[in-house]
This record gives C-alpha cells, sequence and structure tokens, in this order.
C-alpha cells in the first residue's frame, strides 16, 4: 500500500527545469529542411533532439520519449521532408559519451518516431539516404565503444527501415564510422571502417582492422583501397566527395607514428595523394570533414579549431577563432556561400561571413553539468556545478522577478572542463571549484580572487594519479576542512592553503599500459593509446559520515572499497561485492546521516559494456552487503545515491537514464518523470533549509523538486485516515517585480510558483454532490480567517497554491466585465492550515492542523 501510494504521490510532483541556456554543450549534428531553411534539427550529443522552424529563435525537442538522449546523427530526407531519421548513440569515444539503442525514422517532422532496428549499435556515425530512392537508405555502425560484438559495420535497408542488411562487416572488434556516396553515381560508395575500444582509463583508437572501402554496386560488393593509404595501423578516418568533380575523393587519416595526413584522390579512390601531414589532435573525438559546394577543393577539417584549405589539402589555415573549441559539425547553405552552421562543444553558432565572425545560439538547456553544489543563501539559495568543457557556473534557485531566472543572473566561477564545486557552509562567497586532472581552486566572490590550492608534493613524496573529476568534500564537522583525492587521500584544515596526506595509494595501482584491451596488450606505439583518457586506478568517490567525525569512506575506479574510522590512520579495503562483477567502477558512496554503522555504495560498469544497475547498502560498515537495485530497470547504470537527513528510509539514485525515489530503503524504487526527459543524473543534493531535491544532468542543464518533503516519514499509519494535510515549508512573502529580460537572449527559466504549496491526501474521496467539497482554511494565529481555498475532492494526493494574499476584497462599484482585484498580501508571521471536508452540511477537520510560517525577505547588504 505505501509503495502504491508513493507512486501515485509521484505523479503530482514535476521536476523544475533551471536551466541555464548560455552554455549549451557538446553539438553532434546538424539537419536543414531543404524546402524550408528556417527548419532546423540539432541532434545534442547528450541532450536530445531539437528542432526549430524560425532560424533558431527558439527550439522545441522532438525526441524525449525516445530511448536514448545521446546522438550520433541526424538527416533529413530530400525528396520528404517529412522523413527524419535519427541515429541514436554519439559518434566520438571521448570519456563523457553515453550510449544509443539504434536508429530512428520520422515521417511528420518529428511529431512521432518509430525505432528501426540496429538496437545494439550504441555508436552511429553516419546515416546516408539514397538520392534517387528513399527506401534505399545506408548505416555506418560504429558499434560498442566498451566490448566487443553488437551492431557494428554498415547496414542498409531497401525497404525504408523495415529490414536491414549488413552489407559492410569486419569484425566484433571493428564498426563502420563514416560513409561517402557519390552525388553522380550513387551506386559508387565509401566507407571507412574503425577499430577503436575504450575501457576504465585506457583508449586504443585505431588498429590493424581500420581501413577504406569502395562499392560500385550499392554495397553488395567491396574493395579495400590500398594504393597510397599508409600501410601502418589506422585510426579514425573521415570521408568527403566532392561536390563538383566526384572523381575527386578526400580523406583525413589518422594514422600510427607520422604517418597521418590529408590524403586526396583523383581517380576515385583507387589511388591516393598525402597532400600534408594535418593531421587533428584528438581524432577520437572530431575531425569530420565537410567539402564545400561553392569552392572546388575548399575542405573544411572538424577540430579544436576549425581548419580551411583552399588548395585541396596542401596547407590548412585555422578560421579565426571567436567561438568555442572541439568542432563536430558543419552545414552549408546552397544559396549562400558565405553562410555555415557549426555545431561544437560549446553549442551552436552561425557565420554569415565564412567564419569571420559567429553568432552563438545561448537559447538551448542542455548544458552538461556532471556536479552539482548548493549554499545556504538567503532568501533563495544558489546552485553550482561543473560541466563538459564549458567550465563551472552559478545561478539563483529562483529569483523576485517574475519572468524567473535570467541568463544574466548566471556567474562564471572557473574555465576548462568543470566538475565538482563545493561552496563553504559558512560563508557562501567562499566557492571550491575543479577542473580536470586535479586542478582545484578556491574563489571568493567578494574580491573574485581565485587561488589554485591543489596539494603540493614534497620533494621524494610519492605521486599522485589525479582522476579528470577528482572528489572533493568539505568536512560536515568543521567548514575550514577539505578532503581531496587523487590515487591517495589528502586533508587540508585551513581551506587548502596547506595539505597533508592521509592514506597511501587506495587503488589496486594498475598499469593502463600493460592492461589488455581488446584481447591483448598493445605496444606503447599503438595508435592513440591512452591519449586523452582519465589515469588509471584513481580515488572516484568519497564521503565522511555526518555523525561521526573521522569516518571516511573511499571509492576506486578498479572496484575498491576503503574505510578509515580514524580519520585515515587505518583502512579497511574490499574489494569484492554480492552480484557485482569485480573491479567495477565505484561512482557514489554514501555515508548515512542516521547510523554511523550505514553506508550506500553505487557502481557502475558501463566502460566494460555492463549497463546493469548496482547499489548496495550495509549496516554494519562493510562486514556484510545487501543489493538494494531491487527493479531499478536494466540500462539503468547508477552514477549518483543520497540519503534524506530526516527519513532514513527515503532514498534518491540518479542513473544513465532517470531519476529514482524509494520511501523503503531500497525495496522498490519510484521513478520522478514529471518535467524531466530521459536523461543522465550525474549528481543529486539535497538543499535541507528548503528540502529542495536538486539534480545535475548531463545534457539538459540543472532541475529542482521543490519542496520533496511530502516524500517523508511515508508510513501506513499516515495513510490510514481518511485525509491528511502535509506540513507546509516555511516561505518568503514580497511583491513580485514585473519587469521583463533586459535584451534579447537574455532567456529565462520559471521561478517555482508565488506562494506556499499545500498538499494533501485523501484515502476515499468524496461523493458527487453540490453540498461535498474540501477547502483549506487558513487562520492567523487569534483563528480569524484570512483566506479559504477549494480543492479536489477526488482520493489521492493533490495540491493547492496559496498565493500569499487574503480574501478578495468585494467592491460593489465594480461593474460588469471587470477584473476582481486580488486581496493583498498577508504580513509575515505564523499561519495555521486546516484541511476541512464539508459533506451534508457538515464540516469536519481531517488530519492535523499545520503551521506555516511567512517570513519577510533579509534586508540586503
Amino acid at each position: 500500500m505505501v509503495h502504491k501510494s508513493a507512486e501515485e504521490l509521484a505523479q503530482t510532483l514535476r521536476l523544475r527545469s533551471l536551466g541555464p541556456t548560455f552554455k549549451p554543450g557538446r553539438i553532434a549534428e546538424i539537419a536543414v529542411d531543404p524546402t524550408d531553411r528556417s527548419t532546423w534539427y540539432v541532434a545534442h550529443g547528450a541532450g536530445g533532439l531539437w528542432k526549430t522552424t524560425n532560424a533558431g529563435i527558439s527550439w522545441k525537442p522532438i525526441f524525449d520519449a525516445g530511448g536514448s538522449h545521446s546522438l550520433g546523427d541526424v538527416i533529413v530526407d530530400a525528396r520528404n521532408p517529412d522523413v527524419i531519421w535519427l541515429g541514436t548513440g554519439e559518434s566520438i569515444s571521448n570519456r563523457s559519451v553515453g550510449f544509443g539503442d539504434g536508429i530512428y525514422k520520422s515521417n511528420d517532422g518529428g511529431t512521432t518516431w518509430a525505432q528501426m532496428g540496429l538496437s545494439d549499435s550504441q555508436h552511429i556515425g553516419k546515416i546516408v539516404i539514397d538520392p534517387r530512392d528513399s527506401n534505399v537508405v545506408y548505416v555506418a555502425a560504429e558499434g560498442p565503444l566498451w566490448s566487443s560484438g553488437g551492431d557494428r559495420g554498415l547496414y542498409k535497408t531497401v525497404d525504408g527501415g523495415k529490414t536491414w542488411d549488413t552489407v559492410l562487416e569486419i569484425s566484433d572488434d571493428t564498426g563502420v564510422t563514416d560513409l561517402a556516396i557519390d552525388p553522380q553515381d550513387p551506386e559508387t560508395l565509401y566507407a571507412s571502417s574503425y577499430q577503436r575500444r575504450r575501457r576504465v582509463g585506457q583508449l586504443i583508437g585505431g588498429g590493424p582492422e581500420t581501413a577504406i572501402y569502395k562499392s560500385t554496386n550499392g554495397g553488395e560488393t567491396w574493395k579495400q583501397l590500398e594504393e597510397g593509404i599508409p600501410s601502418v595501423d589506422k585510426g579514425r578516418i573521415a570521408l568527403a566527395v566532392s561536390p563538383q568533380n566526384s572523381d575527386v575523393v578526400y580523406a583525413v587519416i589518422a594514422a600510427a607514428g607520422d604517418e597521418s595526413g590529408f590524403f586526396r584522390s583523383t581517380d576515385r579512390g583507387e589511388t591516393w595523394t598525402r597532400m600534408s601531414d594535418y593531421k587533428v589532435i584528438d581524432p577520437q573525438y572530431y575531425g569530420e570533414v565537410y567539402a564545400d559546394p561553392h569552392h572546388f577543393d575548399r575542405i573544411y577539417v572538424m577540430d579544436m579549431r576549425i581548419h580551411v584549405s583552399d588548395n585541396g589539402g596542401q596547407t590548412f589555415e585555422p578560421l579565426r577563432w571567436d567561438m568555442h573549441v572541439d568542432n563536430h559539425a558543419m552545414v552549408f547553405d546552397p544559396d549562400d556561400p558565405d553562410h555555415l552552421l557549426v555545431g561544437n562543444d560549446g553549442g551552436l553558432y552561425e557565420s554569415y561571413d565564412s567564419g569571420g565572425g559567429w553568432r552563438h545560439f545561448t537559447n538551448l538547456p542542455t548544458t552538461q553539468f556532471y556536479r552539482v553544489a548548493l549554499d545556504n543563501a538567503e532568501p533563495f539559495y544558489n546552485v553550482y556545478g561543473g560541466t563538459q568543457d564549458n567550465g563551472s557556473m552559478a545561478g539563483p534557485s529562483r529569483t523576485v522577478n517574475r519572468v524567473g531566472i535570467r541568463t544574466s543572473e548566471w556567474i562564471g566561477t572557473r574555465g576548462g572542463d568543470g566538475f565538482q564545486s563545493r561552496v563553504d557552509p559558512d560563508d557562501s562567497d567562499t566557492i571550491y571549484t575543479l577542473s580536470q586532472n586535479g586542478d582545484l581552486a578556491r574563489l571568493s566572490k567578494r574580491t573574485g580572487q581565485n587561488e589554485g590550492i591543489r596539494p603540493r608534493l614534497e620533494e621524494g613524496e610519492p605521486g599522485v594519479r589525479w582522476h579528470w573529476d577528482s572528489p572533493l568534500i568539505i568536512s560536515p564537522h568543521s567548514s575550514t576542512r577539505l578532503y581531496f583525492a587523487g590515487s591517495r587521500l589528502f586533508r587540508s584544515d585551513d581551506r587548502g592553503d596547506n595539505w597533508r596526506a592521509v592514506s597511501d595509494d587506495l587503488t589496486r595501482q594498475l598499469d593502463a599500459g600493460t592492461s589488455p584491451i581488446m584481447g591483448r596488450v598493445w605496444n606503447d606505439d599503438a595508435v592513440q593509446k591512452n591519449r586523452f583518457t582519465t589515469a588509471l586506478s584513481v580515488i572516484t568517490a568519497l564521503d565522511e559520515s555526518p555523525i561521526s567525525p573521522g569516518l571516511l569512506l573511499v571509492g576506486t575506479d578498479d572496484g575498491l572499497l576503503q574505510i578509515s574510522e580514524n580519520d585515515g590512520e587505518d583502512w579497511q579495503r574490499m574489494e569484492v561485492f554480492p552480484q557485482v562483477p569485480e573491479g567495477t567502477y565505484v561512482s557514489d558512496v554514501c555515508a548515512s546521516a542516521h547510523d554511523a554503522g550505514t553506508l550506500y555504495v553505487a557502481l557502475n560498469n558501463h566502460q566494460r559494456g555492463d549497463f546493469s544497475p548496482y547499489l548496495l547498502s550495509s549496516n554494519d560498515l562493510g562486514k556484510t552487503w545487501r543489493s538494494i537495485s531491487a527493479d531499478l530497470p536494466e540500462r539503468h547504470g547508477v552514477w549518483c545515491v543520497i540519503e534524506d537527513h530526516l527519513d532514513r528510509d527515503l532514498l534518491f539514485v540518479g542513473t544513465e537514464f532517470g531519476l529514482f525515489f524509494t520511501v523503503d530503503g531500497g525495496a522498490h524504487w519510484i521513478p520522478l518523470k514529471n518535467g524531466v526527459p530521459p536523461i543522465a543524473f550525474r549528481d543529486l543534493a539535497i538543499q535541507r533549509r528548503d528540502s529542495d531535491l536538486v539534480a545535475a544532468t548531463f545534457g539538459r542543464g540543472f532541475f529542482v523538486l521543490d519542496d520533496m518533503s511530502a516524500l517523508r516519514h511515508f508510513h501506513a499509519d499516515d495513510l490510514a485516515g481518511e485525509g491528511r494535510l502535509m506540513s507546509p515549508r516555511s516561505v518568503w512573502v514580497y511583491d513580485e517585480i514585473g519587469y521583463v529580460e533586459a535584451a534579447y537572449g537574455n532567456e529565462a527559466t520559471p521561478n517555482p510558483a508565488f506562494g506556499s504549496m499545500l498538499r494533501y491526501y485523501l484515502r476515499d474521496g468524496l461523493p458527487k454532490g453540490e453540498g461535498n467539497r474540501i477547502t483549506l482554511s487558513i487562520e492567523s494565529p487569534d483563528g480569524s480567517s484570512v483566506r479559504t481555498l477549494a480543492g479536489p475532492t477526488t482520493a489521492g494526493f493533490h495540491s493547492v497554491q496559496w498565493d500569499l494574499r487574503r480574501e478578495r476584497s468585494s467592491d460593489g462599484n465594480r461593474s460588469r466585465g471587470q477584473r476582481r482585484r486580488a486581496g493583498p498580501l498577508v504580513e509575515p508571521g505564523e499561519y495555521r492550515i486546516k484541511l476541512l471536508q464539508e459533506t451534508d452540511g457538515e464540516q469536519r477537520i481531517l488530519g492535523e492542523v499545520r503551521s506555516l510560517r511567512v517570513k519577510a525577505l533579509p534586508d540586503r547588504q
């Protein structure tokens, strides 16, 4: 009964997006309707598919009911622009990449979608439609990144996606990453295979099975193109056919040694010439090549900076650098040779002068947050977080402006890749920010001073491996005490000015160079071996008991949990957990706020191709364990777990595709879905004063569940009575400011509804009848009536919003049709709330009378 009732309550709760929109994050691909150049489709690497019909002035997500948030390619059928093909799973091998569930098709411009197969492709590099026949479609499937097998290779359908044939298959380790079609002879195809694998702390970005293939009969037969192509192991290869002369084919080839370069063929791929030694900085992450449709032999290559060649690849120059780095996609305008659209790690950009200047679209709420932190500022707390390649930032949880939270109210707190932010609980102006590889800094919001405070090692002291996202906490027992972890754990008692190690190396100390990958140990000169990856054997999770000082929990990327009960003097090592593969990455640890012996551990094995949820609890400091994954769905690898500080049975977890809670300690899990798409919830925090749950998502920004206190102490006794009014939280009373956004581009996300949310529960509901009603009576402390609000009478959970105003005054002079005046705002003070049931002329109170505190805004400093 309790579990079912909690499910019913969850259906009435809605998460609120905070955005922000000014750092949209990584764009994977862009498609433009050829019949309406103001209709664009933007595939985000982690935030779903977005459509605009007004050239980017406004956007709408159109794939939130789909099975994946990570996208690799999108294409519009030129013969019928209502037909959209979407490939899920980003076409990169980055450490932060998600995974997809195949190919989708829409026949109505993205309104509805059908899954068309290849569900285990996980990463789709390219979709190509035969320009002669819309039913003929090719899909280049890279296949799983973290494991072998799956749907990988080049696939073809001749019936619009009903069935698929594998027309180019290499091996269980090698898929197809790119495909180019001859525009004059669509039977001629060029495909590049790609052998790659990523594991925890490891990457092999190429191999002997990477090659270029050509078919002259629509994929029925293939031959490998070799003359002029490096014979060494190769990495990612990007392809393009010249729109002006299809005898000319271009390739950007990453290869072992010094044989990478830009290659060009003038005989349809039969022979190749290395035009230059140009190579992209990180070919596993970008490197797409685009041939300009307006200028023969003008080539654009997606790199950290976009590079352009006007001589077929003999020389390259970077475009002007007034945009974000790490570029992935480009679209040309057939009617305007100077008009370009580009997608990169910073979002979507547009140029009307061939890249001389760029407009940044700062109206997509697709920020990729790794972490979230909160402060205790009044009247409204602030939310802090670090992002994928877009720095760290902070913004208010709500404002006094009726329009909501504007972009202009956000601040940047750090550059680079942003990860964990922490805020001094006693001084909200002191912020700790973290960038990659342990780059820790302390920021004073008062002065703007940003000081690096990463621990400095003494001469002769053992080295430290730092994680890409090194864990940092402020001790719950002292606001000046920090714990910071690499491969060892460090402690500071003076806000990071000085550090001392409180552990030796707490990992398995694995060697990434000698650990097998793809069934073998690769030589040091293997393509992209362990480049652009994280260190192996590092600490990934950290917590301290809030009730037992010095009780420390440490989790590692190589599957260890280490526990110290004496602030690091001694450590208890645990490496085997029930129903969890040994060595599984520890994604989070949580020490209970109710019992020093209770702890929770989340483990995430997606980096070995295992997407199952692993979540454990122990009531005896790890001597014994039990799985509490229960009914968490498959594919929902767990990123984070937190426990409510007031109700030990109330837990929240964030997974690769959602947010869940339990009211029974993990026996059953319930999704919180209203207001959010399927998205990766990477981190969670509870604002204790306001009882808000705040979530960091990797692709849709921050979300807030305003006042989640109704989920607390959810027991059968509470549901046994006829009705129950839940305790409302304290609220601020003020006149909302009515001005709107300051300027174009100053986007706003909504505040929660002004006033107090009054929630109640009815066990049975009232019979229909004119005299049967539910009301909420708001009274001053002396019992005088302030406001009476009508509420729903059906069984279940309900909410009624009180706008903190008294009853509207009756105005006998009001003319017909004139709007009735709102009553005045109430004064600060304590108010009593009653849930009243009236049936057959009799009125009675249901449940307890609740108290509501209404507060005045604090004076500004």
